[in-house]
């Protein structure tokens, strides 16, 4: 009898193999992020729970370094600001925090990142409609068969389980992935 530890290794073992499959599209994905932040353009990055956290880590990893010294490039998380999500929120609807962020702050030659582990979250799929409605690519980080949100934006990495957890797991490894592809391309300080 396997322990609880060896199942959630064995689960995490398998989705990260699937990501095998997504190699062209986090190539994409990782070009379309240099090209934006090349052409003095800004990440808009949202997501709910856990996933908003990682839209926190991602905003991060390009405004202050991922892992050599560089110059700070522009990338908003649109989760980090409670005093304006609550009063969106209250104002208008859940449903809105992140579009109207988006119109807000998004232009031409923007990028929005958008992450679901479920695929199920309104306002994440408001935003990429958002960014489509002004022109801007979107990609979008999506799990258990991408939802509703499933075919909305530009470029989608679907993680392939049915986890929260390891989804989420895969995620982080998919953001990663594409700093690692995107940084060398990056202007350094001098």
């Amino acid at each position: 009898m396997k322990s609880h530890f060896c199942e959630s290794l064995d689960d995490a073992i398998e989705v990260f193999s699937g990501l095998r499959t997504l190699e062209s599209k986090v190539e994409a994905a990782a070009s379309l992020v240099l090209e934006c932040l090349k052409s003095s353009g800004k990440l808009l990055v949202c997501g709910n729970g856990g996933s908003a956290a990682d839209s926190n880590h991602m905003a991060t990893e390009f405004t202050c370094r991922f892992q050599g010294d560089r110059r700070p490039y522009p990338a908003i998380s649109l989760t980090a600001d409670g005093g304006l999500l609550t009063a969106i929120g209250n104002d208008y609807t859940f449903q809105d925090i992140f579009g109207r962020q988006v119109r807000a702050y998004a232009k031409a030659g923007d990028i929005l990142i958008a992450l679901t582990t479920s695929g199920k979250s309104r306002n994440v799929l408001t935003a990429i409609e958002e960014a489509k409605r002004l022109g801007v690519k979107s990609i979008a980080f999506l799990g258990k068969g991408g939802g509703f949100t499933k075919g909305a934006a530009d470029i989608e990495l679907l993680v392939e389980g049915s986890v929260t957890a390891r989804i989420q797991e895969a995620h982080k490894f998919l953001i990663h992935a594409i700093c690692e592809l995107v940084e060398p391309g990056l202007e350094k300080d001098s």
